[in-house]
């Protein structure tokens, strides 16, 4: 059946859809639906806000946390201590418990995402361990039998923790984070947490910082899994320790795994196959095994291997292919355009490199090496393999640190500044092997580039106040992409691109940060005669528009096609330097390339 075209308009439109997930809830909320189920819904949406946050922790940040659950015990503890010992009302409670969740989280987060591997989880086990049988130790706290008499979330004389009340609360609390991690992966934040994901050495180089925002996808992660321990404290009425534990904080990566931790959506896909299948399995296992025990857990883990063998992705992955995806509008032409840097004038000295060193050990990989790039020039970096040029190349953008020499920017020096520094002075960069975010947009990915352009936190994104600063940035994007002919392609998914349009792209991606100086390391590597001269093409439109580039390179006819000066290196030292002419007409490079008996 095919729908109307109007009708399949509004069903791609983003803000429609959430309309009608409201509508929904809120009419599933009036329906004659049994008391069971409404109970049932309810667990579903204190575990979906939890793994709300798994989701843009684990499943986009790549960041594995088995703590979620001692967050929780931080937010349902605070509101059944202060409501039953001090009085306080629970919708201040709400409050007291983001606070304390929200300091516990930036601590914690601080000492524990330097790490990287298997530290991680292990570090968030032993913090989840540690809450644990601190919350089970303290008097204060009733020890291991908890607070008893949680009283009820009340709206004047109306209480809204049970029933058909607290459905509408809970599953308009989860419904609110579900589209609050929508907005935010739509923006230059989300961006950035896909980018950290994809590569850390990337992401830095376009000037995120990593650290921050691994925190900061740590801290919201805590605060969902706190407005669900609130909730949790006065829908059961009392607290203990027993849902907080280890166990809890596997049991909701599970439901993150099951329902695709890579899917906003699959959070509530998750907690509802994992709450629906241990009640059938707590009925069905004793009729079948004839006897009772917590053999729910074993068939968890079988179907946790299943997922993960044939359905890496989760179950969202499935559903997913066959619901409208909301269409993005070109509606970024009449933005304001983003203010552009100072560009030095055509023959001023943007790069200067003074006998920079770089020692790995006893090995000298890099040995004292200079040369300098004017304005509007395009330098060459050659020699054969393992001369050293990679090195120099990370040496010079701040990858990698400096044992000796300087290197100065625009007459600013920036030797021993991280990547991301170097980048906001003006310094943009592309990778030996293209580095991308496959399931993101060409446009996406090229917006990536702007990333220092913007200034828009994560609640303004996630509150959706960030979208003109949005339409600016998509539209710098998008003119880049025009600016290297690459303007057909805004929508189409960057994973689907052959490897000459994915290069060029992230050409369009460093112009984006409006750089003084362009890095490019390796451009024509694997592409077709075709695509090599859509590249020179690209290259020689730059250094008209006054773009200083340094080159690096293993193809000669396009170097000594596109180069004003080359630098020739050799097991680390720099052979010689000159023009093109000069080079090819040297006795040594020839030496060097074709061994001495040529």
């Amino acid at each position: 059946m095919t729908l109307p075209t109007p009708l399949q308009h509004w069903l791609h439109n983003a803000r429609a859809q959430r309309i009608a997930v409201f509508a929904c809830m809120l009419l599933y909320a009036v329906s004659p639906v049994p008391d069971f189920w409404i109970t049932q819904l309810n667990y579903i949406a204190l575990y979906s806000l939890v793994i709300l946050g798994l989701v843009l922790l684990t499943g986009i940040g790549g960041l594995t946390s088995f703590g979620q659950a001692a967050f929780v015990g931080i937010g349902a503890y605070t509101s059944a201590y202060l409501t039953v010992n001090m009085g306080w009302s629970p919708w201040l409670t709400v409050f007291a418990g983001l606070f304390i969740t929200a300091v516990s989280a930036l601590v914690v987060g601080w000492i524990t995402l330097r790490m990287s591997g298997h530290y991680l989880p292990l570090a968030t086990i032993a913090w989840g361990l540690s809450l644990y049988y601190l919350m089970g130790n303290l008097d204060a706290l009733g020890k291991y039998d908890g607070i008893q008499g949680v009283p009820p979330i009340m709206l004047g004389s109306w209480d809204i923790s049970q029933g058909r009340s607290f459905f509408v609360l809970a599953w308009g609390l989860v419904l609110l984070g579900v589209f609050a991690l929508l907005n935010l992966l739509d923006s230059r934040t989300g961006r950035a947490i896909r980018a950290m994901r994809a590569s850390v050495l990337m992401a830095e180089a376009m000037g995120v910082d990593t650290l921050r925002h691994k925190i900061g996808i740590f801290l919201i992660a805590a605060l969902f899994a706190s407005v669900s321990g609130w909730l949790f404290a006065h829908f059961q009425r009392t607290v203990n320790p027993s849902p907080f534990g280890l166990k809890m904080g596997i049991e909701y990566l599970f439901m993150a795994v099951l329902g695709g931790v890579g899917y906003v959506w699959g959070a509530i896909g998750g907690a509802v196959l994992t709450k629906l299948l241990e009640d059938q399995l707590q009925v069905l296992l004793p009729k079948l095994l004839g006897t009772s025990g917590s053999y729910e857990v074993i068939v968890f883990g079988i179907v946790l291997v299943l997922v993960l063998k044939y359905l890496p992705d989760g179950m969202w992955s499935l559903v997913g292919r066959w619901l409208p995806k909301p269409e993005r509008v070109d509606d970024w032409q009449r933005a304001a355009l983003l203010p552009e840097r100072s560009k030095p004038a055509l023959g001023e000295t943007v790069l200067e490199v003074t006998d920079i060193r770089k020692q790995f050990g006893g090995l000298t990989a890099v040995k004292d090496i200079s040369f300098h790039i004017k304005a509007g020039q395009i330098v060459g970096l050659i020699g054969p393999n393992g001369a050293g040029k990679s090195t120099t190349f990370n040496l010079v953008s701040g990858v990698l640190g400096l044992t000796s020499g300087t290197v100065k920017f625009r007459g600013e020096t920036i030797s021993g500044l991280p990547s991301r520094e170097i980048a906001n002075r003006g310094m943009s960069r592309t990778f030996q092997h293209v580095k991308m975010i496959p399931e993101m947009t060409v446009l996406e990915n090229v917006a990536l580039g702007a990333q220092l352009r913007g200034n828009q936190s994560a609640l303004s994104s996630m509150l959706r106040l960030d979208r003109a600063e949005e339409q600016s940035l998509l539209r710098e994007a998008a003119r880049q992409l025009a600016r290297i002919g690459m303007g057909h392609a805004l929508h189409e998914q960057a994973g689907n691109l052959a490897m000459g349009p994915q290069r060029l792209m992230e050409i369009a991606r460093a112009l984006c940060s409006d750089p003084s100086l362009l890095l490019l390391d390796e451009p024509a590597a694997g592409l077709r005669h075709k695509e090599k001269q859509a590249l020179i093409g690209v290259l020689r439109q730059l250094r008209s528009e006054g773009m200083s580039i340094l080159l690096v390179e293993h193809d000669m006819d396009l170097v000594m096609d596109v180069t004003d000066h080359i630098v020739v290196m050799e097991f680390g030292t720099k052979l010689m330097d000159g023009t093109p002419e000069q080079v090819q007409q040297s006795p040594q490079v020839r030496a060097a390339y074709l061994g001495m008996e040529h």
